[in-house]
């Protein structure tokens, strides 16, 4: 087969599948395969392999509970720390404001909660105890001002993180998040991939802290998008323990041609709940209602960053 009208690579490497085909006009044309592209992108990135997530954004993650009579601990939600960045320093060093994030509901009716963290040794896992009420009964985190945004965020003091010798790490607002606008420009729309980071139905190592990861892909976001909706709709099974984790989108190497690539991970929201899928048995005799049954429809609602960034921005004005 004449392959001089192939690039220097592909003449080189015979063990790639070259389909020919005859187009109107008796102009003949290579086509290679999908198969064959995905061959050629695993050898090109072969060198150069890396992770879809960075390992950093595990460290973010920590599981959240609340501790039993008996001192055993529900682990119920899932949380992560950003800092919002304030300003760069003297010595170029960026500062930031860390804050632990979570869901309003994960935070309700509780006095005090259990977080979750890994000693840099291979020590195990260190149950930290912190009040979410202060001694007159009154809440200590801040929520966003709108009831039906579930976001709460807490001041987080690192230092005595660093003093325990923690391991810990967080998303910085100016690098690995993205708000609407950004996602908008980015071109990000359905039928991303994205990653859901937590702890799902309180599954939690009883010795260290393993961030479980889940993927799926955005199912609905132009509603978002266009000013429309306040919560973007993935395709991504979520459970209870879940609630309060951020969602990661995917970076991606290629795409349609005329589209944009989303090159890297970033934050693009926090989980709120699954959309349940409900049924109900309606009564043969009476045609009333008598149960109603109500499942996990794999579908998840998630609250965009922009609403995150809103509840740090009330809690620095001293609003809970």
């Amino acid at each position: 087969m004449d392959t001089r009208g192939l690039p220097q690579s592909l003449r080189e490497r015979p063990m790639y599948q070259i389909r020919l085909t005859k187009f109107s006009g008796g102009t003949m044309t290579f086509i290679v395969t999908l198969f064959v592209q995905v061959l050629i992108i695993m050898f090109m990135a072969s060198d150069v392999c890396a992770a879809l997530i960075p390992p950093f954004f595990f460290d973010c993650v920590v599981a959240i509970g609340s501790r039993n009579p008996d001192s055993t601990i529900n682990w119920g939600g899932t949380g992560f720390l950003i800092g919002k960045f304030v300003k760069v320093m003297e010595n170029d060093q960026k500062r930031y404001t860390i804050y632990l994030v979570t869901n309003k509901h994960v935070l309700k009716d509780k006095k005090s909660m259990v977080v979750r963290f890994n000693p840099r040794s291979n020590e195990p896992a260190r149950d930290f105890n912190a009040p979410v009420v202060n001694k007159d009964g009154n809440i200590i985190w801040t929520g966003h001002p709108v009831d039906s945004i579930d976001v709460a965020v807490i001041p987080i003091n690192v230092n005595l993180l660093k003093e325990q010798q923690m391991r810990f790490n967080y998303f910085r607002s100016d690098e690995h998040v993205l708000n609407i606008a950004q996602m908008s420009n980015k071109g990000m729309t359905e039928g991303d991939f994205i990653y859901v980071l937590g702890f799902p139905m309180g599954i939690v190592d009883p010795a260290r802290q393993y961030v479980i990861s889940r993927s799926g892909s955005i199912a609905r976001i132009r509603d978002v998008l266009d000013k429309h909706g306040s919560e973007i709709i993935v395709d991504a099974f979520v459970f209870p323990g879940n609630s309060g984790g951020p969602v990661i989108s995917k970076p991606e190497v290629i795409g349609i041609g005329g589209t944009k690539v989303v090159s890297s991970a970033y934050l693009i929201g926090i989980v709120k709940e699954y959309i349940p899928y409900r049924d109900i048995a309606v009564s043969l005799q009476t045609k009333r209602p008598r149960i109603v049954f109500e499942e996990n429809s794999g579908l998840a609602a998630i609250i965009p960053t922009d609403y995150i960034l809103e509840t740090i921005e009330t809690a620095e004005k001293g609003i809970h």
